[in-house]
């Protein structure tokens, strides 16, 4: 994998969670982390990182794909909510999930992991 051709955290995840898998039947690190990087076309080196979180983490939660979700807002709340990601370094994404989820009873910040 050249370096700047990061996956996006679905990826990642299924790649350790595949990685988690495989040393759960083989015991040697080395050999999952050759096959990792045969099944995803990426060094023997990145499948290593792969394989290190795994044995530090175990499974890992694949996050929900995002969606573009259009909508029109008055101009004083959609500056509001602005200001409040500048304030808080978020992104505006992170901030309208975070109050839709909070005002829908979800308290997963819009994050729903997948089994």
């Amino acid at each position: 994998m050249v370096r700047g051709d990061r996956v996006d955290s679905i990826e990642y995840a299924r790649r350790v969670n595949a990685a988690a898998d495989l040393l759960a039947v083989e015991a040697s690190g080395a050999e999952v982390a050759r096959v990792l990087a045969a099944r995803f076309g990426v060094s023997v080196r990145q499948a290593h990182r792969y394989v290190e979180q795994a044995v530090a983490q175990g499974r890992v939660a694949v996050p929900e794909a995002s969606v573009v979700f259009t909508v029109k807002l008055p101009g004083s709340l959609a500056e509001q909510v602005r200001a409040h990601a500048r304030a808080s370094e978020a992104t505006l994404s992170s901030v309208v999930a975070a109050a839709l989820a909070d005002y829908l009873g979800d308290d997963s910040g819009g994050r729903r992991p997948r089994p």
